[in-house]
């Protein structure tokens, strides 16, 4: 299915948490994190523009298929946001929330999320995982979106994050195939994936400052607490400012409204 597509395009290594060994998929498997050399956030206030977060929440059949639960990943995503704007490392910043391109179309924003993740799998590849490191990336951290990523500016921030997260909770029937398994030998049958990683974006320059990745990562979004733990963790190393950080409640912006075509052009009151 798509989702399966993208995680196993996404995160690579990551996703052997779904396959091998199997104890990666409860009891925490491989995470990473890494920010651009000398890099910090400005002093003062900081203008963020979140990109549509991807998420999905599901559970996993007896057989090991996963079955999206859209109820369960709409109380996700609000409790996430939620969460986001509570998380500290956000304190004092001003948080704007891209457009929703599923309902409004927004072609520049499609491409950058696009672009993002092709970048993202990058790096998680060839500098964060072990398996298909480049020799050339050891000391380097060096991946750009390219430097068109200033178009996304006046969407409301000076750096984009973008964050995803998946959950495949075991159903009861993979819970008593995991205990039979033990039972008879057959050893740990995974009941449960949880993958989740964020990204730090210049939008000025196009490049990406600050990328973590969580193979095993905690927290139920399904619930206030969990979504607050699992934020806790997305954000987990994220850039420090410059100087003392201001503090305070996040200022969360809504999305730029689009003109529509019976306004446009018409006089200002």
């Amino acid at each position: 299915m798509p989702m399966r597509l993208m995680l196993s395009g996404l995160l690579g290594v990551a996703l052997l948490a779904a396959s091998t060994p199997p104890a990666h998929a409860q009891f925490g498997g491989p995470k990473a994190d890494v920010t651009r050399p000398g890099f910090v956030l400005p002093a003062g206030e900081v203008r963020i523009l979140v990109f549509r977060p991807e998420i999905s929440v599901g559970s996993q059949t007896t057989g090991g298929m996963n079955e999206p639960n859209a109820e369960w990943t709409r109380t996700a995503r609000a409790n996430l946001l939620a969460a986001l704007a509570r998380a500290p490392v956000m304190q004092g910043n001003r948080v704007t929330l891209a457009p929703d391109t599923a309902a409004q179309a927004n072609p520049l924003l499609d491409d950058y999320t696009a672009l993002f993740k092709t970048v993202a799998q990058a790096a998680f590849s060839h500098k964060m995982f072990p398996g298909n490191r480049l020799p050339t990336k050891k000391s380097d951290f060096d991946w750009t979106l390219g430097e068109g990523a200033a178009a996304l500016k006046p969407l409301g921030g000076d750096y984009g994050l973008f964050f995803f997260t998946y959950d495949s909770y075991g159903s009861t029937g993979r819970k008593v195939a995991q205990v039979l398994g033990l039972l008879l030998g057959g050893g740990l049958i995974p009941a449960g994936v949880h993958v989740g990683y964020a990204g730090l974006v210049d939008l000025r320059t196009g490049d990406l400052v600050w990328l973590n990745a969580d193979t095993g990562i905690g927290g139920d979004p399904r619930d206030a607490a969990g979504a607050d733990k699992r934020m806790a963790q997305l954000l987990e190393d994220f850039p420090k400012k410059a100087g003392a950080g201001p503090t305070g409640t996040v200022k969360v912006d809504v999305p730029p409204e689009k003109e529509s075509e019976q306004t446009k052009g018409e006089p200002q009151p």
